[in-house]
């Protein structure tokens, strides 16, 4: 029996929730939560920092919202205001959990998660996310002016670069390492010494090594193993994860991944309706672990559009999955790729055109 994990933000929904929350509170906000994510990714993925966790962006953008007033009833308003689901997961997501295991782990926070739940009628119990209560901390005036005066320094800041192959600071141009050390300094000694500065120690986005943990706990609910697993990602915060799913004999899948995501998997779809998540579910769940190598068999390192279609037809897929995918044209066609050295690099162009055009630019650029 097959067991499908899912990444909700790029899988299931347009959105990126923390992204849109700092947008609509936030002056400059779009460009603030940018230059933390980048942050983040130097973090998680060029120095790896003892102790960060790629995903943490939504911890650290947490006192700034609480300063422009965010509270949680707010948070639970602006997620039911803004849910985009992608085109098939209202649909896909029902079917799909009543034929096998599914569980949705995912960086955003519950708020959000819970709206998804309630549209779609998916188990909150098996959905695990990132518990955040603005509501308990208090924020005094000189607190709250001192974070909106960081807000707007952030917002200014030149967004971070590195060259491919950095592996810490050194290797960062002389302004990208002095916006570094002022993004230190910022969080990890002026937010983190103000009586709202326990937000950063209290909340534990599910990113990163957590989304492993949240596998690993997923199968101690099904009493399935690691092979069993299909896991769908798209993003950094899925690094981890993937790459648990893959070293255990799992199937680790991108999903119109960015190239931290598709490095990570040994599989990568592309498609502009989540359909295709339920189709692949459905081969491994007739067909066997082993039903995706064998739909390869024979042919190079991609299928797709009508090809893919036709061969799912005849492994058993149901129209339920198939029929919302026969009217996909161009680059919204389904597409499997076997993820290849060879062919990481036109994968990635490929991917991550798709990701900009399914979630937006400004989303679809972000880690």
């Amino acid at each position: 029996m097959p067991q499908l994990n899912m990444d909700c933000e790029g899988p299931l929904t347009q959105n990126d929730n923390a992204y849109e929350l700092c947008k609509a509170y936030i002056p400059d906000g779009g460009e603030f939560f940018a230059r933390i994510s980048k942050y983040d990714d130097y973090l998680a993925d060029v120095e790896k920092r003892p102790g960060y966790r790629a995903g943490d962006t939504l911890k650290l953008v947490l006192p700034f919202l609480k300063s422009f007033g965010v509270t949680n009833r707010r948070m639970e308003r602006f997620a039911e205001k803004t849910l985009v689901l992608l085109p098939g997961t209202m649909e896909m997501l029902p079917r799909i959990s009543d034929l096998l295991p599914s569980f949705i782990i995912s960086t955003s926070y519950c708020p959000y998660l819970e709206a998804l739940c309630r549209l779609t009628e998916f188990p909150m119990d098996h959905v695990y996310c990132t518990e955040v209560d603005l509501d308990r901390y208090v924020l005094s005036s000189a607190e709250k002016d001192l974070l909106r005066s960081l807000a707007r320094e952030i917002a200014s800041q030149p967004l971070l670069s590195w060259p491919e192959n950095a592996s810490g600071i050194e290797d960062l141009e002389e302004g990208d390492q002095e916006v570094l050390r002022r993004l230190d300094e910022i969080f990890w000694q002026e937010v983190a010494g103000l009586g709202i500065g326990r937000l950063l120690r209290d909340v534990r986005p599910v990113g990163g090594a957590e989304k492993a943990k949240a596998v690993e706990d997923s199968l101690v609910k099904t009493k399935l193993d690691l092979h069993d697993v299909i896991y769908i990602g798209d993003s950094i915060t899925d690094v981890q994860a993937l790459e648990l799913v893959g070293d255990g004999g799992g199937l680790a899948i991108s999903f119109n991944g960015n190239s931290y995501a598709l490095r990570a998997a040994d599989w990568a779809i592309v498609c502009g309706d989540t359909s295709i998540i339920g189709a692949v579910s459905e081969l491994v769940f007739l067909n066997g672990p082993d039903a995706l190598k064998e739909l390869f068999m024979g042919k190079k390192c991609s299928i797709t559009g009508q090809t893919l279609m036709g061969m799912l037809g005849r492994s058993g897929i149901t129209d339920r999955f198939i029929r919302p995918l026969e009217g996909l044209e161009g680059d919204m066609e389904p597409k499997i790729f076997k993820v290849d050295a060879c062919n990481m690099t036109e994968l990635i162009k490929i991917s991550e055109s798709v990701r900009r055009k399914v979630r937006g630019i400004r989303v679809g650029q972000l880690g």
